[in-house]
């Protein structure tokens, strides 16, 4: 099965995503682009849609503030009061919910990444039950001279997934995250959504030392509710040492957590063991596919 990959789109790219719809013989509006994006799932029938967040990538605390001059999110101003008891709820009651000619509903002059996710790309997910995922941390050029080799890390605000999760319940969300720090809150995260399932150790932290950490934690955190790994790498050739350095490392965590169990007197077998390898390499996910 194929991907979508949406990257101009949360990166903000606006000129791109511009050129795209015209080339295609579409306005530059909310609703054309929309169109478009249908379009492209038409074609190949993706198993999500998938994007990479910019390092400024920000999800805004107040729900209104993507549709500033929406009439249909308007509330008394008590429920613009994130510290009123219920007033997050009260706002978010039927956010994406507009109206055709909703001014709300339409695209700024030059939208950022944040606007085309909330009106284009999200409703697109919710119109075709969609999951999206997300590949969060990255930091683009932080040092220009390397070209695509000087490529960063930075540490995730959760707090932006945490306000997805929460305004979109109905999205699934998949992620994994550039950064090691970012992993335990992200664990926390997936404990408490269950629209968040969490995959892979990427790029930088594709090193076996983090793997065994990140594997280790998510276990103690998880179960075995998420995917150890994932095929995935800018150089096709990376998935032959990545893959199998990975099984080594996540066969050693998942060896010491059976051998806690077998300690405390649990009589494991083989249909147990089997089980859990096969959720963390695919089960899992495919479960919180089809929920």
């Amino acid at each position: 099965r194929s991907a979508l990959r949406v990257d101009p789109l949360l990166k903000g790219d606006w000129p791109v995503v511009r050129s795209a719809l015209t080339a295609a013989g579409y306005s530059h509006t909310a609703a054309d682009a929309r169109a478009y994006l249908e379009s492209w799932v038409d074609t190949m029938e993706p198993e999500y849609l998938m994007a990479s967040t910019p390092h400024d990538f920000v999800v805004a605390e107040d729900p209104l503030a993507a549709f500033g001059s929406c009439s249909c999110f308007a509330a008394p101003p008590q429920q613009r009061n994130m510290f009123t008891p219920g007033a997050f709820a009260q706002n978010i009651s039927g956010f994406g919910a507009h109206t055709k000619a909703c001014e709300g509903s339409e695209l700024s002059t030059d939208p950022h990444g944040t606007e085309l996710l909330e009106k284009v790309l999200i409703p697109v997910a919710q119109a075709r039950s969609l999951p999206i995922a997300i590949k969060v941390g990255a930091h683009r050029g932080v040092n220009p001279e390397l070209g695509a080799a000087g490529d960063g890390v930075v540490t995730a605000d959760m707090g932006d997934l945490r306000r997805l999760l929460i305004r979109y319940p109905k999205v699934k969300w998949l992620a994994t995250f550039l950064s090691r720090s970012s992993q335990h809150e992200a664990c926390v995260l997936a404990n408490k959504f269950r629209n968040l399932h969490l995959y892979g150790c990427w790029w930088y932290c594709n090193n076996p030392s983090i793997i065994r950490e990140v594997t280790a934690m998510r276990i103690e955190l998880l179960g075995v509710a998420f995917t150890a790994q994932h095929s995935d790498a800018r150089v096709l050739e990376q998935l032959l040492y990545k893959w199998s350095h990975s099984k080594q490392v996540i066969a050693q965590v998942l060896g010491d957590e059976f051998d806690k169990l077998l300690r405390a007197g649990w009589s494991l077998t083989k249909e147990e063991v089997t089980r859990d390898v096969r959720r963390l390499f695919g089960g899992s996910y495919r479960e919180f596919m089809g929920k």
